[in-house]
């Protein structure tokens, strides 16, 4: 018996026992759906990551106090991290003379209320302090409107470059511009709305964004704590580490510091936070190809089990093939050959299920539609691997059989 005839006798078996196989295969189709539809949605993950911090420019990096990552008993434990002044955030952009683009910016609130007439939004709206380099340098862009000038920051006039979904919120589909709304009891006069930026690793946040004069919200916010954030954006990415060797040289002239004292403030590149989230995704990409092998060992046991069944009620039909001329390898080929076929078909069931599952998650985050060749090839291997493995026992013990004791068989 050559191996096509292997093929359509387990392909022959599978028909006769239909119910069964369909179970099996079931059971294989959601482990590899599993290990595929978590490992794309990974990917979607990563591409989200990319994308919402490339649009902050690969040449740029950040300033800011360092208590926000501080590590509990890590070298840094002891370091007086100060918040960073607004006459030293400024100090620093009049030092600084490497050919940049600065901003300065400093978070507000994360739980304001807009108010609009009778209409409100939810207390979930961000305020920010930023300059009139902000939106470039951040990557927001103006959907309708204007930007802030020097002028506007100067002399801290009270406007407001609103988000999306602030703006759909309060105002629906009229324009929100030159029209007053409140925000904490101030009012401020609409001179923008920003682009619409979608979801963003689950979240629309950055629709909830609402942007006034960096000087305007030191007056009417004082009761919130100064601590700004510098961002630097140079005209060439080999620039950057000069740049920063220079911003670090700076900042310590600006905050007055000795040779022998150490940093109280932090330099990191934009992609750093970016690094950051894809390496707590690698975490959570290993605990899902864990559950994932799990799924799928059930599903191998689940298999051989009903192989070793397949084997008992088929004790007569090997005792005549044997009688009939087929040899031990024959009988077991089929045998295998059957249990890969199962686990193969349960695959491409598990490989596209897992793949729209992903997808799924992928679109929403707004990365787009996402291919996984390697988890597609990966998973085909792995269910050619779990048919061997749950099929060779099961075909060892048929191609063992004695002919004559399985004619015998009742």
């Amino acid at each position: 018996m050559n191996f096509r005839e292997n093929v359509n006798q387990g392909l022959e078996s599978i028909r006769a026992n239909s119910l069964r196989a369909v179970i099996t295969c079931l059971i294989i189709a959601i482990g590899i759906a599993a290990l595929v539809g978590i490992l794309t949605s990974i990917d979607g993950m990563k591409a989200a990551v990319g994308q919402t911090f490339s649009k902050m420019g690969s040449q740029s990096f950040m300033i800011r106090n360092g208590n926000s990552v501080r590590r509990s008993g890590g070298p840094d434990a002891n370091i007086d991290f100060k918040t960073v002044k607004q006459l030293e955030a400024e100090g620093f952009k009049a030092a600084y003379k490497f050919p940049s683009k600065i901003t300065l910016h400093q978070g507000i609130s994360g739980n304001a209320k807009l108010r609009f007439g009778e209409k409100e939004t939810n207390p979930n709206v961000m305020v920010s302090g930023v300059d009139e380099n902000y939106l470039e340098i951040m990557g927001f862009d103006i959907h309708t409107g204007r930007n802030f000038t020097n002028n506007d920051i100067a002399l801290s006039l009270p406007l407001a470059i609103i988000g999306k979904e602030v703006s759909t919120r309060l105002f629906g589909t009229a324009a929100p511009e030159n029209k007053e709304v409140s925000i904490n009891g101030q009012r401020y006069l609409v001179i923008g709305v920003l682009a619409e930026k979608g979801s963003s690793l689950g979240s629309s946040g950055g629709d909830r964004n609402v942007f006034i004069p960096l000087n305007r919200g030191a007056l009417d916010f004082s009761s919130v704590e100064q601590d700004y954030d510098i961002d630097v954006l140079v005209e060439k990415v080999e620039d950057l580490p000069k740049a920063m060797d220079e911003a670090y040289f700076t900042m310590r002239r600006v905050r007055g510091l000795k040779v022998s004292d150490p940093d109280n403030f932090i330099i990191s590149k934009s992609d750093a936070i970016a690094k950051e989230a894809l390496e707590s995704m690698g975490m959570v990409s290993s605990v899902g190809t864990i559950i994932a092998i799990i799924t799928l060992l059930g599903a191998a046991i689940s298999l051989m089990n009903i192989m070793l069944v397949s084997v008992t009620e088929r004790t007569k039909e090997i005792g005549l093939r044997k009688a009939l001329g087929a040899s031990s390898q024959n009988i077991r080929n089929q045998f295998l050959i059957e249990a890969i076929v199962i686990c193969q078909l349960g695959g491409l069931g598990g490989i596209i299920l897992g793949m729209l599952l992903g997808n799924m998650v992928a679109i929403g985050l707004g990365s787009g539609f996402i291919i996984p060749w390697l988890w597609m090839f990966v998973s085909a291997l792995v269910c050619m691997g779990v048919g061997l493995a749950a099929g060779l026992y099961p075909a060892n013990k048929a191609a063992s059989m004695d002919p004559i004791e399985a004619l015998r068989y009742e």
